[in-house]
Order: structure tokens, then sequence, then C-alpha cells
């Protein structure tokens, strides 16, 4: 079960992660998205209550954003703790993995632009399709030769994919966009 879900999130953002590199779909700019919702922040009326939390808008994005990204760290805990049989041993890992994230943003606070976001989303679409594919056939019954090491073919093979995927659409793309140019 939860290897489909992974595949279903993971082959999700590895569509959206190729449209965006062969020219089909925009790529994300993160840092104008951030000021498009700041300007809409801005924009948006903020009362005063006396209640604890002073900008529920604010609050409800951030609440989002931290609710979806628990949920997937979530489902990956239970998913290596219950593969290996010690959930308790994935939540150790899981907080050892909460404490570097923290040192890494304490030492590390340079702007979120900087980070290549299509890049990452394209790399995380491979791991989630990837982990979904070895996962759920894992529970279908497959057998991988080689037992675990298994998923580095398989990462590799949907990685080489992808990127032969990119490589057609972009061709399709920039015939497309030749076509267009040449008609006008």
């Amino acid at each position: 079960m939860v290897g489909g879900l992974l595949l279903t999130f993971g082959l999700q953002w590895l569509r959206k992660a190729i449209l965006r590199a062969s020219g089909f779909k925009p790529l994300h700019d993160e840092a104008a998205i951030f000021d498009k919702a700041a300007a809409a922040s801005r924009k948006e009326k903020h009362t005063e209550q006396k209640a604890m939390i002073d900008d529920w808008y604010a609050f409800t994005i951030a609440f989002k954003g931290v609710l979806l990204e628990g949920l997937e760290v979530a489902f990956i805990v239970v998913t290596f703790g219950a593969n290996q049989g010690s959930i308790p041993l994935a939540v150790v890992g899981a907080a050892a993995a909460i404490l570097v994230v923290v040192a890494i943003g304490v030492r590390v606070h340079q702007p979120l632009a900087r980070v290549p976001e299509n890049t990452l989303k394209f790399v995380v679409g491979i791991m989630l399709t990837s982990f979904g594919i070895f996962w759920g056939s894992e529970g279908a019954g497959v057998h991988w030769p080689g037992s675990d090491a298994a998923l580095f073919g398989v990462i590799a093979l949907i990685a080489i994919t992808a990127l032969m995927q990119v490589t057609w659409l972009r061709r399709q793309h920039d015939r497309l966009t030749n076509t267009k140019v040449q008609t006008t």
C-alpha cells in the first residue's frame, strides 16, 4: 500500500518535472512565488484579536506547509520502520534527521531562491517513483535480484527513462516552437 502511495506521488512529481525540464511547463520560480504570496498577505485585512494567533492568514499558510511536509516524513518513517520491522528505530532516525536539518539550516542560511528547486523536484520524483516501484513490487511478492541493492538499478532505470523523455519532449517542444515562429 505504501509503495502504491509513493508511486502515485512520485509519478505526479516526475511528470511535472519532465514537463518543466522539456519546456512544456514553465520552470518554478520560488522567489517570484514568495514575492507574490507576500504581497497578497500584505493586502489581506489583519484584525487585532485577543487570541494567541494574530495573523490567521500567515498561520494558515504555515500550517498547510508544515502539515504536508510532516505527513510526507511520517509516511517515510513508517515505511522504513515497517520494512525493517522496527518502527522505534525509524523514529530515532527521523529525530536524528530533524537535528541534522536544523543544524544545517542554522549554519547555512542562504535564501531558498538559490536552491535549484526544479532539479530537486526532478530528483525527488525519480526517488519517490523508484521507491514506489520497489516496495510496491515487494508487497506484491516480487523477490529482487540482489535484494535491497536492486533499488539502485531501479533508480538508475527511472532516471535514464526520465532523461530520455526530457530529451524527446524538448525536441518536440523546439519543433512546435519553431513551427509557430515560422507561421507568424
